[in-house]
């Protein structure tokens, strides 16, 4: 392997991360993950300090669903989007880096690009007369949304794929397609996930503000905050949208370094 191209996987016969700096990550996400939990089901208990917080308002804390269903709709919601933007781009990735796919490598990541320049707001808008009210115009803005980050890292993984080892597998007698299976997908994963890391933790923030078209999510507070001009309903959601997209964060990079290690 070039001794020049990181790809983030660890050379054979070199010494392992050591492990202080495996668990780090790993802790980190468990520390995030407990306060997340924690603030998610315990969030009533504050009502108190919003209270004090906001003497003015007559209803300082969010009552109106459970904030643990709100965080379980949320996460389904960019789970299932992001899963489509993830298949979505790498199987995009894959095309316009094989044979005749390459003509069409700058017309993919032109519309790939445009689509995340529209704003979501404007996917929701023009896809509720169509498909109505609910979680369906959420799922397309958001998919559309993340497409582009992970085509980005497919790109880019594939392209950092030693030139060296498409020949050695070629030479072994592997066809296209375990060639692409056994060597460059494993070797451009590192890249590849972070595509999808981005992806998915933009698309947690953006994902509130499918509350505006029916879809039950964290941002339900917000929205309802900042049309009642109850501040304390927006700092509710926002923390915990903010939390979640930091857990989500560190979960891919415990994940991530797990990867490094093992491989």
């Amino acid at each position: 392997m070039n001794a020049g191209l990181d790809t983030g996987l660890r050379e054979p016969g070199s010494p392992r991360l050591p492990r202080a700096a495996t668990r780090r990550p790993t802790l980190a996400f468990a520390w995030a993950l407990a306060l997340l939990v924690a603030l998610t089901f315990g969030m009533p208990w504050l009502k108190p300090l919003f209270a004090a917080l906001f003497p003015q308002l007559d209803r300082p804390m969010y009552e109106q669903e459970p904030f643990a269903a709100l965080m379980l709709a949320h996460i389904g919601l960019v789970a299932l989007s992001s899963a489509v933007a993830a298949a979505v781009g790498v199987v995009l990735g894959v095309f316009v880096t094989r044979g005749v796919g390459r003509e069409f490598c700058s017309l993919v990541q032109t519309v790939v690009a445009m689509g995340q320049t529209v704003p979501p707001l404007a996917v929701l808008a023009i896809a509720v007369p169509v498909l109505g009210f609910g979680e369906a115009p959420a799922l397309i803005a958001l998919a559309l949304y993340g497409v582009l980050p992970v085509v980005h890292g497919t790109l880019a993984g594939l392209a950092s794929v030693p030139h060296a080892a498409r020949e050695a597998a070629e030479g072994l007698g592997f066809r296209p397609l375990q060639v692409l299976a056994r060597i460059e997908l494993p070797l451009a994963a590192p890249l590849l996930l972070a595509g999808v890391r981005t992806s998915v933790v933009v698309n947690i923030g953006t994902a509130a503000i499918a509350s505006t078209v029916g879809t039950r999510t964290l941002g339900s507070p917000i929205i309802i905050g900042l049309s009642g001009f109850n501040t304390a309903y927006v700092i509710q959601g926002a923390l915990l949208v903010g939390l979640l997209a930091i857990t989500v964060d560190l979960a891919f990079d415990a994940l991530g370094v797990w990867f490094i290690r093992d491989h």
